[in-house]
């Protein structure tokens, strides 16, 4: 799957500047990409477009070689459903853990749903929560529940908007030796944070870049 991004800008509506200015940019299944930059960039802005959410004030979104925008609703839906963007503020339901990873999956109507939600879980470290309520989890907990969630849908394209921001380092090391694996199957992943590159390194980065005032530049 590749995502393209030509030539794309943004503005929220009332607001006179631009989110986003001339963004160009492609996103291919099996490529680790890190977006660098300090909050306000437009960092949210861009992932929130490759994961065909915002439509462009102008530009162009192409999913392998077609215009997004100019499909059909239901073409749409399918496509979308292929790429998942994770929040930096994860949003729970009022549920289990268990029931907010199998979200995703029975709105897909997948036959397995619990088993590949304990599954991910499970790689994730945090099995033991998957009966515990959405209430009693810390926020690095909350946040891994949020990926685990977007995991077990088995996305070809993987967005997650500051990652690391409240894990520790070793609920960091899991995280990225799970995404590590995920790469290596195929699937792609962009990674935005205001965090040094150090922190994800490990992941095998393809390309780094750096937005500043809605602008992408490489890294």
């Amino acid at each position: 799957m590749i995502i393209e991004l030509r030539d794309v800008w943004f503005t929220y509506p009332g607001s006179r500047e631009p989110a986003l200015r001339g963004v160009s940019i492609a996103i291919r299944s099996g490529e680790a990409v890190l977006v660098q930059g300090p909050n306000g960039s437009g960092k949210t802005t861009l992932l929130k477009i490759i994961a065909l959410l915002y439509r462009p004030s102008r530009g162009s979104v192409l999913v392998d070689g077609e215009e997004y925008w100019g499909q059909d609703p239901s073409t749409r839906l399918r496509i979308r459903r292929r790429v998942v963007y994770v929040h930096e503020k994860p949003i729970l339901l009022r549920r289990s853990v268990l029931e907010n990873v199998l979200l995703g999956l029975r709105i897909r109507g997948v036959e397995d749903a619990e088993e590949r939600a304990l599954r991910v879980l499970r790689e994730l470290g945090i099995e033991e929560l998957a009966k515990r309520s959405w209430r009693e989890l810390s926020a690095g907990q909350a946040q891994l529940v949020s990926i685990a969630r977007a995991l077990a849908v088995e996305p070809e394209i993987l967005l997650l908007d500051e990652p690391l921001a409240h894990l520790d380092r070793d609920r960091r090391a899991v995280l990225v030796e799970v995404l590590r694996r995920l790469k290596r199957s195929g699937v792609g992943i962009v990674i935005a944070s205001h965090w040094p590159r150090s922190e994800v390194v490990d992941l095998g980065l393809d390309k780094v870049f750096e937005m500043s005032g809605g602008a992408l530049m490489p890294g």
